[in-house]
């Protein structure tokens, strides 16, 4: 794993965290307890702060960026960040699913409970509504997440995760 410092600011983690032999920690990261970070992920916050909460996982291949002096990325508990996603510069809530490809620009204000669709682009200052589900190109609100999806997928993912990364550290 890279972990590197800049301007002074080095990542600092919780506990029982799992970072991947290939992923890449800079600058200004703090993050909570069973975070995980996976297969050629980045986390760079060089420009701002990346704030996340417990249990958020970011996964293989993801980015999260900020810009400068202007939008930090924020990220509360529960959270996953799907493959390939980029997170820029906005702020995610608790209990939330970023899907496989799906980018999230400045800004933008996903609220808990919601899922960003695979593959969505979630434009400049959007506002993804609690308990929404966002999807296309750019995203818009499809429908409401039931709570058998908030478990089934949200929740169960999130606690998958740990399971796995408890597979590395053995």
């Amino acid at each position: 794993m890279l972990i590197k410092s800049v301007n002074g600011k080095s990542p600092v983690y919780g506990e029982d965290c799992y970072f991947a032999e290939n992923a890449t920690l800079i600058g200004e990261v703090e993050m909570g307890d069973q975070c995980s970070v996976w297969f050629n992920a980045v986390v760079r916050a060089d420009v701002h702060y990346i704030k996340m909460g417990n249990k958020v996982n970011v996964q293989d291949g993801a980015v999260l960026h900020c810009t400068y002096q202007k939008s930090p990325v924020t990220i509360g508990n529960n959270v996953s960040i799907g493959h390939n996603a980029i997170v820029h510069g906005c702020t995610i809530h608790d209990n939330v699913l970023i899907g496989m490809g799906s980018i999230v620009m400045d800004d933008c204000i996903i609220e808990s409970n919601s899922i960003v669709a695979a593959g969505a682009v979630v434009t400049q200052g959007t506002i993804v509504e609690a308990g929404s589900i966002y999807a296309g190109v750019p995203a818009r609100k499809v429908k409401t997440v039931s709570e058998d999806l908030s478990k089934g997928q949200i929740e169960r993912i999130a606690n998958n995760y740990i399971k796995y990364a408890s597979w590395f550290k053995e």
